[in-house]
């Protein structure tokens, strides 16, 4: 008890030196941000505790599985006796997803009508009091239950943080910022995965305490937290609004669906065919994440250079690479540089994709065109498993990840070919 309870305040202090990097990143650029923000002539007063509270504020929505994901196994163990309670423990991971996807849409339209900020306080409590209900709750219904709420708060604090982005940033400095606010969640997921895993070594119930950080996070957002109103930002976008983001929003599904491969067919290669531990498969999967906020923090360099399609087929392009290397792995450990390439690949692309909705909305569409964006994601999320069962049963986990490469191979050689007709 006493050791994991020492590797986890080990892991709490790894973070803060690599949250106190990003910052340190951030503070080093913010007088290039500034100075962007003048060349298009805005007048955003926004303070660094404002944006700080908004890094802290997207970390939360990294937390919505990654902290529990560990103690699962002891929760299915300590309702061994009712039926049905593989597919329940599961359903405890993915249902904050389903609920995520479906409610988005409708949450963006409420978001926009009772303000960003007064919705980001009640979610923060929601988040809080549902994500920590596992300390307490007996029974399997009302774990559901707190699940499903809990995904209704992460679903509202992602359309928060990502409006928000675009209200107060424009041009290469909201690609910057984005870049750092991907970091920062990344960095945040490897944290709570980790810190999870030793709290549930002590006890089973104790990683869902992890969700009060909630209620720390209250007074930042309400003294802190800035929301621009309308005529504030009436000229803040200077792109045309295209009649509809059904393009973008399909990029967003089709790349979660290939990113959360990762997670849910990797530890299956590693474990039943290289024999590899849960500790070492966590730790690949805890190194793509870093190699994901990596990924972000690039993006506003390739967006100096190239479009946003032609930054999806680069990344794109990287997944690929990475995939079709898995299918020629024989060592365990270089399953290392498989996620480092699947991580940085990934965090190019979300931020790339959640860059291009924002340019392509207005102050009045912002919110809205966010929901659409997160549910899309988290439908990709929901849907990977399903869709890529059938192939994995048929071809096997091993060839799996060859044809999956092979099949963004021809998806981004299509893509080059009609960039350049078009």
């Amino acid at each position: 008890m006493f050791i994991s309870l020492f590797m986890f305040f080990r892991c709490l202090i790894f973070s803060f030196y690599l949250h106190r990097y990003v910052f340190t990143y951030y503070q080093i650029n913010c007088a290039k941000i500034t100075f962007s923000l003048k060349i298009y002539k805005k007048v955003i007063a926004i303070k660094k505790t404002a944006i700080i509270t908004l890094l802290f504020l997207s970390m939360t929505t990294m937390m919505s599985n990654v902290a529990i994901v560990t103690t699962l196994p002891r929760f299915q163990d300590y309702f061994s006796e009712i039926q049905n309670i593989e597919f329940y423990s599961r359903l405890m991971l993915t249902l904050p997803s389903v609920i995520i996807a479906l409610f988005s849409p409708f949450l963006g339209h409420l978001i926009f009508k009772f303000g960003k900020k007064k919705s980001a306080i009640t979610a923060l409590t929601i988040f809080a009091l549902t994500g920590s209900a596992g300390l307490y709750l007996e029974t399997v219904d009302m774990f559901l239950l707190s699940r499903a709420l809990f995904g209704i708060a992460i679903a509202t604090l992602m359309i928060v943080s990502t409006s928000l982005v675009g209200d107060y940033f424009q041009g290469e400095a909201r690609h910057k910022f984005m870049g750092y606010q991907s970091a920062f969640m990344s960095i945040g997921g490897v944290v709570f995965v980790v810190g999870g895993g030793f709290l549930s070594d002590v006890d089973w119930r104790l990683p869902f305490g992890i969700y009060l950080i909630g209620f720390l996070l209250l007074p930042m957002v309400i003294y802190f937290l800035v929301e621009k109103q309308q005529e504030e930002l009436k000229q803040d976008d200077v792109t045309v609004v295209p009649t509809n983001l059904i393009g973008v929003y399909f990029l967003g599904f089709f790349y979660m669906t290939i990113f959360f491969i990762l997670p849910t067919q990797l530890p299956f290669l590693m474990i039943n065919e290289f024999h590899a531990s849960g500790k070492l498969t966590g730790s690949i999967i805890g190194v793509a994440f870093l190699a994901n906020g990596v990924g972000a923090m690039y993006f506003s360099k390739f967006k100096k250079k190239y479009s946003f399609s032609t930054i999806y087929l680069i990344a794109l392009t990287i997944c690929a690479v990475g995939l079709t290397a898995i299918s020629f792995v024989y060592n365990v450990y270089f399953f290392f540089l498989t996620g480092i390439l699947l991580g940085f690949g990934g965090g190019v692309m979300m931020t790339n994709i959640s860059a291009w909705m924002l340019s392509k909305t207005t102050f009045e569409k912002r919110v809205k065109a966010s929901g659409y964006l997160t549910s899309s994601v988290f439908l990709g999320q929901f849907a990977s498993p399903i869709l890529f069962y059938p192939v994995v049963k048929s071809l096997g986990i091993h060839d799996f990840f060859l044809a999956v490469g092979v099949f963004l191979f021809v998806i981004v050689l299509i893509g080059s070919l009609y960039k350049k007709l078009a």
